[in-house]
């Protein structure tokens, strides 16, 4: 048996925007992100991240309360703990329940789930995706997180490092981003290819006008066109009608994601591994959508810790699915994801070293870094 967790430490990071990026649930003034590592009794160690970017000054609170429950969360844990995020919920199920607090909690849970399988996969000597079930290789990859305002810039960007499919932000601003949507994708080079993504900003009705609309642009997927919340029933009409696939899952959890998968309300699934489930509980769904006939192609937004372990397990699990890689500034996700972010042949490399194949550079970032606490487990 391998020893028990001992010693915690949580890395808070805050990246300041000079220029602030607009998004549908109001402007990111700054990049946050919360590294987690984990030591065992004898000295190995694993990492993982908490997802922190919303509300505004979240990544302040989910710090604090990692540093609180991380301790009742994780005792006597092993790098070899069955289904690890599902007990962590567990022992703090009460907690989440008075706090109405599920989500932060999760969060935390799934980091602390990630470093887990990072310490588990060191300590076997093989990278993550082989103790997740698969081989070593690169995945492709797609640029996100452009803004209308932005977007000649960071495509010719994120170009230049090998990306030949983007994704835009729409939703929001005149005409909801619409025309500069219709701008970008006609400045796309031969073989680029275009998806969208409207944050949950429409009703069935508005959805269904501006899918209309943006049917000629033959998309890859429209992401979140609907509320996560929005009933099945409205997911599946929209899904119906579209002249484009549906994209989502962030946002969603638990049964309500196994519906959307077995419905088929979305044609490519997209949990995100620091949000919700870590990797053991995002494994069981990826698996689900692709027995299911969807695609699996991880959400991602943060630091590099959590990039590198979504690589990891659409790796393992297999699939046509692309990798999402954040293009808004944000040097955490490039320095902390050990490579930066250029892409090989069109996809994102994974090397064969034990666990995520790397230790983030901490102390490269030291003038970044806000808080940095240790607890005992």
């Amino acid at each position: 048996m391998t020893a028990p967790i001992a010693r915690a430490a949580i890395y808070h990071f805050r990246h300041t925007l000079a220029t602030p990026i607009t998004t549908v649930m109001g402007p990111m003034t700054h990049r946050p992100a919360l590294l987690l590592r984990l030591e065992d009794a004898e000295g190995a160690h694993g990492w993982g991240e908490i997802w922190c970017n919303f509300p505004p000054d979240g990544d302040l609170h989910r710090a604090r309360l990692a540093a609180r429950i991380l301790p009742v969360a994780l005792a006597g844990m092993t790098a070899d703990t069955a289904a690890p995020f599902d007990e962590m919920l567990r022992r703090l199920h009460r907690l989440i329940i008075q706090a109405g607090e599920p989500g932060p909690v999760a969060q935390i849970a799934s980091g602390a789930d990630i470093a887990l399988h990072d310490l588990r996969s060191r300590r076997a000597g093989q990278p993550l995706c082989a103790i997740l079930g698969g081989t070593a290789r690169a995945v492709p990859a797609y640029a996100s997180g452009i803004s209308p305002g932005k977007a000649e810039d960071q495509i010719a960007r994120m170009r230049a490092m090998g990306y030949r499919r983007f994704k835009q932000r729409v939703g929001f601003g005149p005409d909801d981003g619409l025309p500069e949507a219709e701008r970008s994708v006609a400045s796309l080079d031969r073989g680029e290819t275009m998806m969208l993504d409207a944050n949950q900003a429409w009703d069935l009705a508005t959805a269904q006008r501006q899918l209309d609309r943006l049917a000629p642009l033959g998309l890859i997927w429209m992401e979140e066109p609907l509320p996560a919340d929005a009933p099945v029933a409205d997911w599946l009409t929209l899904a119906k009608g579209a002249a484009m696939p549906l994209a989502g899952g962030e946002n969603l959890t638990g049964a309500a994601l196994d519906a959307a998968i077995a419905e088929g309300a979305l044609h490519f699934v997209q949990p995100d591994i620091c949000k919700w489930g870590g990797l053991s509980r995002t494994r069981r769904v990826a698996r689900a959508a692709l027995a299911a006939g969807r695609t699996y192609c991880p959400h991602f937004l943060g630091g590099g810790v959590g990039l590198v372990a979504s690589a990891h397990l659409l790796a393992a699990v297999g699939g046509d699915g692309l990798l999402e890689v954040d293009s808004s500034e944000n040097p955490l996700l490039s320095v902390f994801s050990g490579r930066g972010l250029a892409l090989e042949n069109g996809a994102f490399p994974l090397g064969d070293a034990p666990g995520l194949g790397y230790d983030p550079d901490v102390a490269g970032m030291a003038d970044l870094l806000v808080s940095r606490e240790e607890v005992t487990i």
